[in-house]
């Protein structure tokens, strides 16, 4: 990243800071900032570079997303997984391939393809940054997340087949099956292998700081080998990332909570500056279309933005129901999605900087040294697809969701499941406690220590039930304090004055700074032990 980008980056991440304390959607607010910016004649123009997208931006948010991603889940949901991650891009790359080389003149069939690849995946920045804003169930995040992770690696490995096509380097549906294949396992060994030796070497360390610093690096070093081998390196950095997160319970309680801070910081400023290079290059686009028939730039935009939108509807539509009622088996073995689900998935398309990363990358000649077919046209269409999801989607998905109520029943299912499980968990902790008394020697001072935690486990348990009280209509008013939501309230308090005490101890010279952030370090953790909601 060169200093060019240092304007818009710090640019994006006081923008997004400014939309998440007005409770405003970031990425929305983000891209048309980058729009209304880009239209300014002083501002430099700024062109977005592929390798900065597919070997700074992409991979780290890759990592981020699989590491909070439940493999188990993905594992449960694999089916519509993988018709959303694989059959889903490579349906929309033959639709808008079609329709692209009967709209726009001057493309080939293969550089038609071509766009189809580059507009098939819905980015994995804006589903999961949207996503998360939103508070979609669980299943449908799931879907979600499992989706947007694997169908980028679909989607690239069709657009290099295509492209080579279209350049001239390559010929056959063999050669092109054959990438395809190579693509796929490269991506999933490199991941397998790199993903084990992390967790091995992660096992053997025991410097939080240092096995954070070992997370930050390994997106990078995951993809750049991947692509190397020509396997896919978002697959491989998706594959890692699972493993990884599906052990992340072993790891010292010191590096998850590092890890989580990190991470959330990283994903906050690449996803920042992701939406507004999107709108930024609206001048770079538009000035490359110089030339071109407005009536039918117009006729192609409407087109290939309408196939977008409909391929992923009927595609939801067909295998949301179709299989259920072909097949006995899914039906015993997967919930039956409702109609608000439906709707709400084959709505969450949104695309993102990835397709515009990959539509700047296209050639401007081809191997003989011809221009290439359309590639004006290709960028063009590809920023109207994403600006046009970003903006349609964004702005009317929250809407939707309100309207369908798709999340209220799963928040209440999350927020039982959560009490149950705490109850369990204190349970057995206050048989462990037993048991250890039983086995020492009674004193004054175990009797009193036991005593106080005896008082703390129940108040966690306490605690639990007590989140469940929003669900329910008929609760009463927060004038009738329960135990647990006093304690919590007069904790925090006293946390409050207990940091104002360590901070004058500190100014007055009898602590230094080191102390102090020690100190206050313990206390940040049993606040945000109360706050955990």
């Amino acid at each position: 990243m060169n200093a060019a980008m240092l304007g818009p980056l710090v640019a994006a991440v006081l923008v997004a800071a400014i939309a998440r304390h007005h409770q405003l959607s970031a990425p929305l607010v983000l891209v048309i900032t980058g729009l209304l910016v880009g239209l300014i004649p002083a501002v430099p123009e700024i062109t977005l570079r592929p390798d900065l997208v597919l070997f700074v931006i992409l991979p780290p948010l890759l990592w981020s997303a699989g590491l909070e991603s439940s493999f188990i889940s993905m594992r449960r949901n694999k089916r519509p997984i993988l018709l959303l991650a694989v059959g889903l891009p490579m349906a929309t790359t033959v639709a808008v391939g079609a329709v692209a080389y009967f709209t726009v003149p001057a493309m080939t069939p293969a550089a038609a393809l071509t766009l189809g690849a580059v507009v098939a995946p819905p980015d994995a920045v804006a589903a999961t940054a949207i996503g998360r804003r939103l508070g979609l169930p669980r299943r449908i995040m799931t879907l979600l997340s499992g989706e947007s992770l694997l169908n980028d690696a679909t989607a690239l490995t069709l657009y290099k087949v295509a492209l080579a096509a279209a350049i001239g380097a390559a010929t056959g549906w063999g050669m092109g099956l054959a990438t395809f294949a190579m693509a796929a396992v490269g991506g999933a060994v490199t991941g397998v292998v790199f993903g084990s030796l992390i967790v091995i070497i992660r096992a053997r360390l025991s410097d939080p700081l240092v096995e954070s610093a070992v997370g930050l690096v390994a997106p990078f070093v995951i993809y750049l080998v991947a692509e190397e081998i020509h396997g896919s390196g978002v697959l491989a950095v998706v594959v890692a990332a699972l493993m990884l997160g599906q052990r992340f319970t072993r790891a010292h309680h010191a590096t998850r909570l590092q890890d989580q801070a990190v991470w959330r910081a990283l994903q906050f400023l690449l996803e920042s500056l992701a939406f507004l290079l999107i709108g930024l290059q609206l001048p770079t686009v538009v000035q490359d279309m110089r030339g071109v028939r407005f009536s039918t730039l117009t006729l192609a935009s409407l087109a290939v933005f309408g196939t977008v939108l409909v391929v992923r509807a009927v595609w939801m539509v067909v295998f949301a129901y179709a299989p259920r009622s072909l097949s006995a088996k899914i039906r015993q073995g997967e919930p039956a999605p409702t109609h608000g689900q439906v709707l709400v998935l084959s709505w969450a398309g949104m695309r993102g900087v990835v397709s515009l990363a990959a539509a700047f990358g296209v050639p401007l000649t081809t191997l003989s040294g011809e221009p290439f077919p359309g590639r004006p046209q290709l960028v063009f269409l590809t920023f109207v697809v994403v600006i046009g999801t970003l903006l349609l989607h964004g702005l009317t998905l929250p809407w939707m969701i309100r309207r369908l109520g798709v999340q209220s029943e799963q928040a209440r299912a999350d927020a039982l499941a959560s009490a149950n499980a705490q109850d369990k968990a204190a349970r057995a902790a206050a048989n462990r406690l037993d048991e250890l008394l039983a086995s020492t020697e009674p004193s004054p001072a175990s009797e009193r220590a036991a005593e106080a935690l005896r008082g703390w486990n129940t108040r966690r348990r306490n605690a639990a039930r007590e989140r469940l009280r929003r669900f329910d209509p008929g609760a009463e008013s927060n004038s009738d304090e329960t135990a647990a939501a006093a304690f919590r309230r007069l904790r925090l308090e006293m946390l409050i004055a207990e940091r104002a005490a360590l901070i004058t101890e500190r100014d007055q010279g009898r602590i230094d700074d080191q102390v102090l952030r020690a100190l206050m370090y313990r206390l940040d953790l049993e606040e945000a032990a109360l706050n955990v909601d």
